[in-house]
């Protein structure tokens, strides 16, 4: 590899560590508590614990995609199609 390909390759890595990196953290920090939020299924408050290690990874590469880790409801509605992280209550900290 040249020195030019070399050089190319170090600016994209910088470049990931100072962009990516900080953005990761961020989303991982803001999605990893659980918060209570209302089920659109059964109209119940219900303890929701988010995916954060997926929602940071996702989120380098667009909006996070959220992705229930734990719920309150569970086991006995643990199929259902997650409307909950769809909600803006889901997005704010």
């Amino acid at each position: 590899m040249s020195a030019v390909g070399i050089l190319i390759v170090a600016i994209v890595a910088v470049g990931a560590l100072f962009v990516l990196l900080p953005l990761g953290a961020h989303t991982f920090a803001r999605y990893r508590a659980a918060r209570v939020l209302p089920c659109p299924e059964t109209g119940r408050s219900a303890q929701v614990g988010v995916d954060a290690a997926r929602a940071a990874f996702t989120a380098a590469f667009g909006p996070p995609r959220l992705r229930a880790r734990e719920c309150s409801l569970w086991p006995a509605r643990r199929g259902c199609a997650q409307g909950c992280l769809r909600l803006p209550e889901a997005r704010t900290p």
